[in-house]
């Protein structure tokens, strides 16, 4: 009798359908959240249901289905390993702790497979910290379904308290971890606004791209810059906020500063979106967002719009935006602008990966420079009579 370990490059993927409209999409993403995640989807389990089973959520006959998947991998498994099961939602700890005992494996949600990915992604202490802090905060609202007896008192020299329990020293413990992140991220956050008013006192156009994720940001970036920013067909291949200065042609003294931001996905966790918060609100401080769009996706005019609610979270919602349909490649669409009807562009397509219509917004960003930067002249020319 050999005692099942968990696989952990190895998962069943279980999605179960509502009714939600966006379900298909959803799934799709769950297939590509696994896949970032550097994990082999072995199955894929599905069903329909009008509402979630209050103890396992799925229900007893589709547990009994994922049960038997993972038990008969973990027999033919070199060294009976069982695979991790994922579900497609977010489940209680309740739900978890019933579905971990039936099943035999371990079980993750959509959130812990998202905050697993931040994890791994992350490479600037900015970075680690906000992913440390989204993972705290939702490990802070599950300590009480994690271990059963960790409402028993603990008494261990040096952790015991005046009648606390182990549950109340875990929620301390996590609390004050939790106000030491909060701590330095206000401290990055105020190096950022130092040096974000050190680019407002010159002459720059500071421009941010933003887009769902796997939308094509990076390699638009590095197209733009030459830089070598990690680059990849990935779910949130990249979490770091990266700056370079891009040169334009022409006489305008007005430099033009380039950021990469972390994408956008629909169900984003929130804890995400608030430990995140202050790196996406320096996109409400730029004075241009390319907005980029995977032109080859039937989902992007639904992507557009969870940006937008995004960035509206953040307050950026006012900020002018370039639409930026990339990989026209993969449909042979042409490369063109488009402008609306104040002669002001409004979309882009163009190819980040060929580079077809990186021109055409090379010269767009070169027009939005010199508008910058007659704007701010006229802001700092000396009041006239003749103004009035």
């Amino acid at each position: 009798m050999h005692e099942p370990t968990t696989a952990p490059n190895t998962a069943v993927l279980v999605s179960l359908d509502f009714g939600a409209p966006d379900y298909a999409e959803s799934l799709e993403e769950l297939k590509l959240l696994a896949e970032s995640a550097g994990v082999h989807t072995i199955a894929l389990v599905e069903g329909k249901r009008q509402r979630p089973d209050a103890s396992t959520f799925a229900g007893s006959g589709k547990v009994d289905e994922i049960a038997a998947i993972v038990e008969q991998h973990a027999e033919h498994s070199e060294h009976h390993e069982t695979p991790l099961v994922i579900f497609n939602h977010d489940l209680t700890p309740a739900q978890m702790r019933n579905l971990s005992a039936r099943i035999n494996t371990r079980v993750i949600d959509r959130t812990m497979l998202i905050l697993d990915i931040f994890a791994l992604r992350a490479q600037s202490h900015e970075g680690k910290v906000q992913v440390e802090l989204a993972q705290l905060k939702y490990l802070s609202t599950r300590l009480a379904g994690m271990n059963q007896d960790m409402g028993q008192q603990k008494f261990a020299v040096g952790a015991r308290g005046p009648g606390e329990t182990q549950l109340e020293l875990d929620r301390r413990k996590l609390a004050r971890r939790v106000d030491l992140l909060n701590e330095r991220l206000k401290k990055l956050k105020r190096q950022r606004e130092v040096m974000r008013r050190a680019r407002n006192r010159s002459d720059v156009l500071s421009v941010s791209i933003v887009g769902y994720t796997n939308a094509g940001k990076s390699t638009l970036f590095n197209r733009l810059t030459n830089a070598n920013v990690y680059a990849a067909n990935q779910l949130f291949a990249t979490l770091d906020t990266t700056s370079r200065k891009l040169f334009l042609e022409g006489e305008s003294k007005v430099q033009v500063v380039l950021s990469d931001t972390v994408g956008f996905i629909r169900h984003l966790p929130h804890g995400l979106v608030a430990a995140f918060r202050g790196t996406l609100e320096e996109t409400a401080q730029a004075d241009l967002l390319l907005h980029v769009v995977d032109a080859n996706s039937p989902e992007r005019h639904d992507q557009i719009a969870e940006v937008n609610k995004v960035l509206q979270e953040v307050g950026a919602q006012h900020i002018p935006q370039i639409l930026i349909f990339n990989k026209i490649d993969l449909q042979d669409l042409p490369a063109g602008v488009q402008r609306d009807e104040y002669g002001r562009i409004s979309r882009i397509h163009l190819s980040a990966k060929t580079g077809a219509g990186i021109d055409e917004l090379r010269a767009a960003l070169a027009e939005m420079r010199d508008a910058h930067g007659q704007e701010a002249q006229a802001q700092e020319r000396p009041w006239h009579p003749l103004d009035d």
